[in-house]
C-alpha cells in the first residue's frame, strides 16, 4: 500500500513539473506584434559583422534582421562581452553541429559553419551582433541554440 501511494506521489510529481515548466517555455517565447512584423520582412537584408583587429567577419543576409537589432534587441552595452562569449560559444557549437546534421536538421536554416574559437577576442561588436542574430533567429524560426530561452 505504501509502495502505491509513493509511486502515485511521485508520477503526480513529475507530471505537476514538466507541466509547470512547459508552461514557462511558452510564456517566454511569446512575439510581439512589432517583432512579427519584421520576420515576415521579404526585402533582403545584408548586415557585416566584422573586426579589423581579428580581420573576422560574418555576412548575414536575413530579412527583418537589422531592424530587429535596432528596434527591438537589446542595446549595445547591456550585456558584458564576457556574457556574450560565453552564450556565443554554446550556440555555435549547436549550429555547427546541426551543419553537419542535414538529414536531421534543415539544411536551409543551417547551411555555413560557423568558425568561432574561445581563444580569439573578437571584440564587443562582433560579439553583440553575432548574440542578437542567434535570439533573432531562434524566435523566429522557433529553434533552440542552448540550453536557454531566446528571450530578449
Amino acid at each position: 500500500m505504501k509502495k502505491n501511494t509513493f509511486y502515485s506521489l511521485l508520477i503526480l510529481s513529475v507530471t505537476t513539473l514538466l507541466f509547470i515548466n512547459c508552461s514557462t517555455t511558452k510564456d517566454s517565447l511569446s512575439i510581439t506584434e512589432s517583432e512579427e512584423k519584421t520576420f515576415k520582412q521579404v526585402q533582403e537584408d545584408t548586415i557585416t559583422i566584422s573586426s579589423e583587429k581579428t580581420e573576422y567577419e560574418i555576412i548575414i543576409i536575413e530579412p527583418g534582421f537589422t531592424t530587429w537589432l535596432s528596434s527591438i534587441a537589446k542595446p549595445e552595452g547591456y550585456y558584458s562581452q564576457n556574457f556574450l562569449e560565453n552564450r556565443n560559444n554554446i550556440m555555435v557549437l549547436e549550429w555547427n553541429n546541426r551543419v553537419l546534421q542535414p538529414s536531421r536538421f534543415n539544411p536551409n536554416l543551417y547551411e555555413l559553419r560557423i568558425d568561432y574559437s574561445q581563444q580569439i577576442d573578437y571584440g564587443y561588436e562582433v560579439n553583440y551582433k553575432l548574440y542578437n542574430y542567434f535570439i533573432y533567429f531562434q524566435r523566429k524560426y522557433n529553434q533552440r541554440l542552448g540550453p536557454f530561452v531566446p528571450r530578449i
